[in-house]
């Protein structure tokens, strides 16, 4: 029953949110650079936010510097989906956002050298995530695959109220009903794929602490590797990454070989599956072995990627994009164009 009120809930807030857009005309518009042809609702991912906070209330506020965090980050991009904001101002609060989580989790207790690097390595994720929410399905798929194996691990190690991790799953279900078709009715925007960025970063910092687990990277494993090849490849070519561009693999795929933007997140949310079983099987094994997984599995996929982005490069077909339909690429830092 208390499932089933959260459910209820949630659909409401969908239902809800995605009225009082068009009235006030949170739209996403297509234009040369876009994966849409028509103008769509976006922001939907509001929903994340919305579960955690039901999560908050429902636990008698667990986690609350967690939560202000994720507050915070989710007003800047909302913000940010209405008017185009600064990346100095973004930048600043996604900082004291990951501090927050931080301070949450008792990591500015551990030793002060591995701080620093851990708060950009943090924030970068939390853009690449923004980054890699291109086309429909990618954003709920691969973050339903990512959560089910915070689930999995849980299940074994109960670090974290099942009920966080199943309020979330059914918001990305919720959010999925809208996004999940060849034209969606809207989009998770910024504050969508901030927000489940957020969550999923403060899982993954709790997990893989507690169980000291490093393996647990994998658990954004396919995000990880798209995002930073992209950005390797880009700055490679001396290309000004601050630009929008179609340059991810998942892009090239929709755009070079035919397949829909579903088949792209759903084949991508499937890679992203598999390497929570191997997070599953593996995250109890001797740490030598975990970083031996860790890193031949981060280079199977670093190559996967390299021969995939080769073979599409030397195809000669035209883009296909005006047939598909999905979120607008987004720059690194920055908003569509």
């Amino acid at each position: 029953m208390h499932f089933f009120l959260i459910a209820l809930i949630l659909i409401v807030a969908a239902q809800g949110y995605f009225i009082l857009a068009k009235r006030f005309n949170i739209i996403d518009r297509p234009n040369e650079r876009s994966s849409h042809t028509k103008p769509t609702i976006r922001g939907g991912g509001i929903l994340f936010v919305v579960s955690t906070l039901l999560f908050f209330f429902f636990s008698e506020f667990q986690y609350p510097y967690f939560v202000l965090g994720l507050l915070l980050v989710a007003l800047i991009s909302f913000v940010d989906d209405l008017y185009t904001l600064g990346s100095k101002i973004r930048l600043a609060v996604q900082f004291i956002a990951i501090s927050l989580v931080f301070f949450q989790l008792g990591i500015f207790a551990e030793p002060l050298w591995m701080v620093p690097p851990l708060l950009v390595f943090c924030v970068g994720l939390l853009n690449i995530y923004n980054f890699m929410d291109g086309i429909n399905g990618i954003t709920g798929l691969c973050s339903m695959a990512t959560i089910i194996g915070f689930l999995m691990l849980n299940g074994e190690a109960e670090l974290v109220p099942s009920s966080l991790l199943l309020y979330t799953l059914m918001a990305l279900a919720i959010f999925g009903f809208y996004n999940f078709r060849k034209k969606a009715l809207f989009f998770a925007g910024d504050v969508g794929s901030i927000s489940i960025a957020v969550i999923i970063i403060f899982l993954g910092l709790h997990f893989g602490l507690a169980l000291r687990a490093p393996i647990i990277i994998l658990l954004v494993g396919v995000y990880l590797v798209d995002g930073t090849m992209t950005i390797g490849s880009r700055l490679r070519k001396r290309e000004n990454i601050f630009k929008p561009h179609r340059s991810h693999l998942y892009q090239r795929l929709v755009q070079r070989t035919g397949l829909s933007h579903l088949q792209v997140s759903m084949a991508y949310a499937g890679l992203q599956f598999l390497l929570a079983l191997l997070v599953f099987l593996m995250y109890q094994m001797p740490m030598q072995q975990q970083f031996l997984a860790l890193f031949g599995t981060i280079l199977l996929l670093g190559l996967l990627h390299f021969v995939l982005i080769l073979k599409l490069n030397r195809q000669e077909y035209p883009d296909n994009l005006s047939t598909n339909s999905g979120q607008a690429p987004r720059a690194y830092g920055g908003k569509p164009e």
